[in-house]
């Protein structure tokens, strides 16, 4: 008889602070001393300033359970925002992308990282309850993003490395970050937090997990949302972590909505909708979204007007949320197929592989967007894992001749473009690392082995699972002479390949793939099957199949 579901659950909600409509309710003038952006333009508040309970206030009326708070390098004392966010019931998360844009950085690289005091501060509370890195994959590859002065990667110098190499770095690095925070946050007398690791880009989720830190994968957008979520959330399950999801409103796009600045928000009112119960239905132990600017303009003295964007988080909030409590959590994932490969930091570009500029990644590296194409029936393209690739122009560069003093723009662009969609089939994909275990693949009916490296006792792990029922798909360059031809093995099958498209991969692939119109996801006994409610994906549809299948609306 099987055992009776756990009571519903909900992750908690939190909403990122402002940073161009208007000033750090805390830090005031400050706000607009420093960059509060990646896009390299000071943009100046377009808002007026409310006070510290106007915004506390906003965030409740908002239904945000915490806030995140990135850390203005000028204004670290965090005891009057805690103290005005505890009187509104309200948790904490601290961040450091501001530190990372403008300075100061921790010696050597281009990281910041919040002070311990700060931390002790906030801990003490007793409302903090995660320390957050933001895109540190992206600014350990590519160290010149915000600090020119010298090529210095956020997590350490990786300058003629190999992979393993630099991984090590990285990972000492990390366990040191981890180390640190834990030893603050315990000398302001509060519990352990995560060290969260908020990404765009789709790698490195495994070797951060690793290391001690908190997958946090941002959603929208310019990712491929079954690649996203199907790596991080592989990634939590494989090392046991945490899942966080950001619902990132910077993009890609253009439409007739409220715009701050040019892509942002880049995704359409419509998608944010979806994006959000989708995120929601991969049960998150939290769940945020960046940032309150296009949630809300401030009129003054209080007053928070919602904007398109803003009724659609309401909406969630208030009426999704409620009528659709989860019986699962994130650690029940399941894989129908396990894709398993090696972290080479390659999201397309093959350029300074873990930040190294004197290198490349490897050709074998490509592999693996060859195989989530032929996972996704061809959808996902086979020449990377994200929009940063050859190939994708974005819209909302047509708003960088709009002059700054212009924003924002009450009535978004003119000529709306689309480029972005949330949509591609896959059949419950999980990624795992080189250094998965064979008790970690038992779910796996499908096993497709790709990238550049795989370690002896990997090779065997897999080969034990070929042995219990599953089809193995193995590239030949990661195969021993022991391992290195297609045969029944035990129960299950062992198909080597040089290419997806060859006549053993394509007739093993073809009996797992499932259809091309809808994208599954297994928790626990619960399958999750989304399909395109839109064409391009735009919106989803989504469906709950257990012991009678349920449409949710």
């Amino acid at each position: 008889m099987p055992a009776p579901d756990p009571a519903p659950v909900r992750p908690a909600l939190g909403i990122q602070g402002p940073v161009v409509a208007f000033h750090d309710p805390w830090a005031g003038d400050a706000s607009d001393a420093v960059m509060r952006t990646g896009t390299g333009i000071p943009i100046p508040s377009q808002d007026p300033p409310p006070t510290p309970a106007q915004f506390v206030a906003a965030l409740g009326d908002l239904g945000a359970d915490f806030y995140v708070h990135h850390v203005l390098p000028t204004h670290e004392d965090p005891t009057a925002m805690v103290r005005d966010l505890t009187a509104g019931g309200i948790d904490v998360v601290l961040g450091n992308e501001y530190g990372n844009i403008n300075g100061p950085y921790a010696e050597g690289t281009n990281r910041y990282d919040v002070p311990a005091d700060t931390l002790r501060a906030a801990a003490a509370s007793g409302r903090l309850v995660g320390v957050l890195y933001d895109e540190p994959e992206h600014l350990q590859i590519h160290a010149d993003q915000y600090r020119r002065d010298a090529h210095l990667p956020h997590f350490g110098q990786t300058e003629g490395l190999g992979a393993d190499e630099a991984i090590a770095v990285i990972d000492t690095t990390v366990h040191e970050i981890v180390g640190r925070v834990d030893a603050a946050v315990a000398g302001g007398g509060g519990a352990r937090v995560p060290v969260l690791s908020e990404q765009v880009f789709p790698v490195m989720f495994h070797t951060l997990a690793r290391a001690g830190m908190t997958p946090a994968p941002k959603v929208m957008k310019e990712s491929f949302q079954p690649l996203q979520l199907g790596t991080a959330l592989g990634a939590a399950r494989q090392y046991d972590r945490e899942l966080w999801i950001c619902a990132d409103l910077w993009g890609p796009d253009i439409g007739p909505w409220l715009t701050r600045a040019p892509g942002f928000p880049g995704h359409s009112p419509a998608e944010f909708a979806s994006a959000l119960r989708l995120a929601h239905l991969f049960a998150p132990t939290r769940l945020f979204v960046e940032n309150i600017d296009v949630l809300v303009r401030h009129r003054g003295e209080g007053r928070f007007e919602t904007t398109e964007h803003g009724e659609v988080w309401r909406e969630f909030v208030t009426d999704f949320v409620p009528r659709h409590p989860l019986r699962w959590s994130h650690r029940d994932a399941r894989a129908d197929i396990a894709l398993v490969h090696a972290d080479d930091s390659d999201f397309g570009r093959g350029q300074r592989p873990f930040g190294n500029r004197a290198a490349t990644a490897p050709e074998t590296s490509r592999s693996v967007f060859a195989a989530w194409h032929a996972l996704s029936h061809g959808q996902l393209p086979a020449t990377g894992s994200c929009l940063h690739i050859p190939g994708y122009d974005f819209p909302r560069h047509r708003l960088n001749a709009i002059p700054r003093s212009e924003f924002p723009l009450a009535e978004g662009a003119t000529e709306p473009t689309r480029l972005h969609g949330l949509f591609q089939a896959t059949r419950g994909v999980l990624v795992f690392d080189e250094h998965v275990r064979a008790d970690q693949l038992t779910d796996a009916g499908l096993i497709v082995v790709a990238g550049s490296r795989l370690p002896a006792a990997t090779l065997a792990a897999l080969r034990t699972r070929a042995d219990a029922g599953a089809t193995v798909l193995v590239a030949s360059w990661l195969c021993d002479a022991a391992h290195a031809r297609t045969e029944r093995v035990g129960s299950g099958r062992w198909v080597v390949y040089g290419s997806l498209d060859e006549a053993d991969a394509l007739d093993a692939l073809s009996a797992h793939l499932g259809p091309a119109d809808v994208w599954t996801q297994r928790f626990g006994d619960h399958e999750l099957r989304i399909r395109p409610a839109s064409p391009g994906g735009e919106t989803l549809d989504f469906e709950i199949a257990d012991a009678a299948p349920r449409p949710l609306r």
